[in-house]
């Protein structure tokens, strides 16, 4: 399993609300809102900014009524849905995000394209999951904190992904509806220590998400500057090893 960068040490934090940043996160906003972009859709910088995109397929997995769907709207700037419904195939959603290199301070604008699979489909059609997992990047394996048996199948969904052939394959765990300070009213079968103890044995970063969309980025900033890190963490590590397979690769030796 690949070392996971220290927070910050690829990308700058928080770079959304430094002055610099605005005419990238502009070209992803439309009266203070994240635009929806299509499949064919990318946002449009002027000519005399010149700004790389990297591609990356993101599979978000976990049980039935986890919160995978919200997840992807969540980080696409996107309503919520006002009642769970199960996925009924495949659905995908396309988010842009504008990052800084640490050490470079390059301009890179991040095109990951989440893939969300019901799990019932899923078990009735053998052809949705091997879609999903084909050249895939990344996996997001989400857990509840109100839902105790949705956290002790972690280990049952990140051994899927365990092997030579899946070991390049960026993998985060992230934490839905997590009770924030107006959220106290809500019941936590997953507690802190748990947490802990589960980073300590998978050596996996645990995010948390939970509460309404806001307005603005900060409340998807972290995981999404997370994902971007270790995406661009491990590309680099291909390109030193000689694995260069894709352009965002062959980028990340300049």
């Amino acid at each position: 399993m690949a070392q996971v960068p220290p927070p910050g040490s690829i990308v700058v934090a928080d770079w959304h609300r430094c002055k610099d940043s605005k005419e990238y996160f502009s070209k992803i906003l439309h009266q203070k809102r994240r635009k929806k972009f299509g499949l064919l859709e990318s946002p449009v910088m002027p000519p005399h900014v010149a700004v790389d995109t990297v591609h990356y397929k993101i599979f978000i997995s976990g049980k039935s009524g986890v919160g995978k769907t919200a997840l992807a709207a969540r980080l696409a700037g996107l309503n919520l849905p006002n009642m769970h419904y199960e996925t009924t195939g495949i659905e995908t959603t396309v988010v842009y995000w504008p990052v800084k290199l640490t050490e470079s301070g390059r301009v890179l604008f991040f095109r990951l394209q989440l893939w969300d699979c019901g799990e019932n489909a899923s078990r009735r059609f053998d052809h949705l999951q091997p879609s999903c997992k084909e050249q895939v990047d990344a996996v997001l394996f989400l857990f509840s904190f109100t839902d105790r048996t949705s956290f002790d199948d972690l280990s049952n969904q990140i051994s899927k992904w365990t092997g030579t052939s899946v070991d390049c394959v960026v993998k985060l765990v992230v934490g839905t509806k997590y009770p924030f300070l107006f959220d106290l009213f809500m019941h936590c079968d997953v507690t802190e220590r748990d947490v802990r103890d589960f980073q300590e044995t998978w050596s996996l970063p645990v995010l948390r998400t939970g509460g309404e969309v806001s307005d603005g980025l900060g409340d998807v900033a972290p995981l999404l500057n997370c994902l971007a890190e270790n995406l661009w963490h491990q590309d680099c590590i291909r390109a030193r090893s000689g694995s260069l397979h894709s352009q965002r690769e062959t980028l990340a030796t300049i």
